[in-house]
């Protein structure tokens, strides 16, 4: 079932949950054990993310250096997949730009479709690690209104090829992403705002958050968009803090303020169990207070810490 469709028949608030890929060399079950203690909540959908491929240098025997593509953590179609196969629970891939041409991504899309997916995230994704700022694959997009067009077409029948006649549409609804501290490359929280709009009215369905841990950023965001004439549902992500040094990686890797009083909390404990208790009791007061609020659903970035988002949903 389309996200979407998940949304409006709901009666009451939703739950999610987003995964990524394991390493190269671990096997599914790496997967299975992350998700069996989170699928008794019978989540709505569960978001798979995509890691585009990374380049080295290896040195060759004449001493010579070649140019090598590696992928970290592949699979998220297959993964996809094997998740709806073995919970009969829908997923959402992520599509990103970083990568890929336009017909890699055609490509991408039809698998897809034939596996009956029909849901997707649209993201431009990040710079490649060896870059400053992010460069489109040759003949790829170089942003994400772009590779959404590119989905849309696809679900009104246009190929890049033009001259196939005949050509069935599929079924995608998509999902873009909003910022509620502004995306770190954006001028200003209006400029933000119009980009996101843009996407909106060029047929996304719905927008999921970057992770926050203030709420009133939140709501605040929420009713920006509602002003900007967006109209859609407004998703929000959430992430809990379970370490200390997360004080500093959080920020600095994803552009977000972290609470003073969050932080002053974190700073008395003396070991990480003693913040993954705080984490665990903040993310559920903002959990319960959107809740609350009637949002439409709670998303939650797992990030090797189920058991935490499972503690959390418990109490919900």
């Amino acid at each position: 079932m389309r996200v979407i469709d998940h949304i409006k028949q709901a009666k009451d608030t939703l739950i999610s949950f987003e995964i990524l890929p394991p390493l190269k060399g671990k096997g599914i079950n790496a997967i299975y054990n992350h998700l069996d203690p989170l699928m008794e909540f019978k989540p709505a959908y569960i978001n798979v993310t995509y890691h585009r491929s990374e380049h080295i240098f290896k040195k060759k025997p004449d001493n010579s250096f070649e140019k090598v593509v590696i992928r970290k953590r592949p699979g998220t179609e297959a993964i996809c997949a094997s998740i709806m196969n073995k919970y009969n629970v829908d997923t959402v891939p992520h599509l990103i730009c970083g990568g890929f041409s336009v017909q890699d991504t055609e490509d991408a899309l039809l698998t897809l479709s034939y596996l009956g997916i029909d849901n997707v995230l649209v993201l431009r994704g990040d710079a490649a690690k060896n870059e400053t700022s992010f460069i489109p694959e040759p003949g790829g997009h170089k942003y994400a209104l772009d590779l959404l067009k590119q989905v849309i077409d696809l679900n009104n029948g246009v190929y890049l090829e033009e001259e196939l006649k005949g050509t069935s549409s599929t079924t995608f609804c998509t999902g873009v992403a909003g910022y509620p501290e502004k995306h770190f490359e954006a001028p200003n929280m209006q400029t933000d705002l119009i980009n996101l709009k843009k996407k909106v009215d060029a047929g996304a369905d719905y927008i999921v958050t970057q992770m926050f841990f203030d709420n009133k950023k939140f709501f605040a965001f929420e009713k920006a968009c509602r002003e900007a004439g967006i109209t859609v549902p407004v998703i929000p992500g959430l992430k809990p803090i379970t370490s200390t040094k997360q004080l500093t990686i959080i920020p600095r890797t994803f552009y977000v303020d972290i609470p003073t009083d969050l932080s002053a909390e974190i700073l008395k404990c003396k070991k990480d169990e003693d913040v993954e208790k705080v984490g665990t009791e903040w993310l559920l007061t903002q959990s319960k207070e959107l809740k609350k609020a009637g949002v439409p659903v709670l998303h939650y970035y797992t990030l090797g810490k189920p058991h935490v988002v499972a503690n959390v949903v418990r109490e919900l």
